[in-house]
């Protein structure tokens, strides 16, 4: 890792362990507290000498943190330089970071943790370049097969990045590059933060984009893979709404396993919560250890009920218990949308199809339907496909589906 991402790793770890001492000073004050006993105004905080050991825990933990952290900032001119080089990190760490990103990327973000991915638009696994002589000069140095006037955006989803578009040796933005002529670029960005923060981002990075692209483009095709489509919903939408003229050059708009009615993986999360806090008897003991299941990030909580805008989550307890109360993000009537859907089983209502959907999304919320028909999405049927014995993850890499966007794409 770098110097840079071991600085964050440090101060991650130290926040931790801060939050850690607070978990277990929290149950052993609930333990301490006489049976009937009123819980006093500093719940979770223990008295006398107990207290006192917690505290300097929790100060000795700081103050080592800081002194790692200036450490390393005088070892940097030691590192060697190959450490320091991250412009193309390897596919591993990459994926780490992904990883690590979705499941607390909100925290890194917050806390100004170097470890948090910024949102950047890559062609080859490099950033784009700014600016629309920059940008002709890195893509004839990486040309594709067609001429350029295609283009085509991938988005990824929660806990992954770019380069994880390649699976098991295929890459759509690839093969559609050599088969149709298309530029493929891809978004890396950090799928822990709300997906209404990364879609009005995304539709900055792409009005600038479009602008700078150094030719006429013929077509525009967007793709998101799970989470990835939520957020172009949401950067379509909200520009919409703000009057941008990017939205109008777009042509085609892919989803591939997106949860637009929501996933319910994360709602099974969310009453895990509800269990060790609120059940009678055992609270006492076990509710400080809800605060574990409310480490989940804002985007994989924003995956409940697919809320794609500020209104959905501002001002509101992401893990309070309740129906959605999302605002409803319909489809841009002036482009082409197409739905991709999944299912483990083998046909449709069988137990696996039934249960698990393709693993992670409901063949249901990946085609749009919703009980409530305000925010049902509707897919015409040329335009959505879905495909049996398939994974959430075989969406990226099954020839079947690739020969179905080659279809729609051509």
């Amino acid at each position: 890792m770098t110097q840079q991402h071991l600085r964050g790793a440090v101060r991650m770890a130290t926040d931790a362990t801060a939050g850690l001492t607070d978990l277990v000073e929290a149950v052993h004050e609930r333990i301490a507290r006489l049976p009937g006993v009123s819980a006093p105004a500093d719940s979770g905080r223990t008295r006398g000498i107990t207290g006192l050991i917690y505290k300097s825990i929790r100060g000795v933990t700081r103050l080592v943190g800081g002194s790692l952290d200036a450490l390393l900032q005088v070892l940097e001119p030691d590192l060697t330089p190959d450490l320091l080089d991250a412009a193309q990190p390897s596919a591993e760490r990459a994926a780490v970071l992904a990883a690590l990103n979705g499941v607390l990327g909100d925290y890194l973000a917050s806390s100004h943790n170097p470890l948090a991915t910024p949102m950047t638009l890559r062609l080859a696994g490099l950033p784009l370049a700014q600016g629309r002589d920059s940008l002709r000069a890195q893509l004839d140095a990486n040309p594709t097969p067609g001429s350029g006037n295609k283009l085509l955006v991938l988005v990824h989803g929660l806990c992954m990045n770019d380069l994880q578009w390649l699976r098991q040796g295929h890459d759509h933005g690839a093969a559609l590059a050599q088969a149709l002529g298309y530029t493929p670029i891809y978004v890396r960005y950090n799928s822990g933060l709300h997906i209404s923060l990364n879609g009005r981002e995304l539709g900055r990075q792409l009005a600038l984009l479009l602008a700078d692209w150094p030719q006429p483009l013929e077509r525009v095709v967007l793709i998101g893979h799970s989470m990835g489509g939520l957020v172009l919903r949401s950067a379509l939408h909200q520009a919409r709404v703000g009057g941008q003229p990017w939205p109008g050059r777009i042509d085609d708009l892919v989803f591939l396993g997106s949860p637009h009615a929501g996933a319910p993986l994360e709602r099974a999360g969310n009453w895990v919560d509800v269990i060790l806090g609120e059940t009678p008897y055992l609270s006492r003991y076990t509710a400080p250890f809800a605060r574990l299941g409310k480490l989940r990030s804002a985007g994989i909580t924003d995956l409940r009920f697919a809320a794609l805008l500020d209104e959905d989550w501002v001002g509101r307890d992401r893990f309070a218990r309740g129906p959605a109360r999302c605002q409803a993000v319909p489809l841009p009537t002036d482009l082409r949308s197409y739905a991709v859907a999944a299912s483990t089983g083998q046909r449709s209502g069988d137990l696996q199809d039934s249960l698990l959907g393709d693993g992670l999304v409901p063949l249901a919320s990946a085609l749009g339907k919703h009980r409530d028909p305000a925010h049902a999405l509707v897919f015409s049927a040329d335009r959505q496909a879905i495909f049996w014995d398939t994974h959430h993850l075989d969406l990226l890499s099954s020839p079947e589906v690739c020969a179905q966007l080659r279809q729609w794409l051509a």
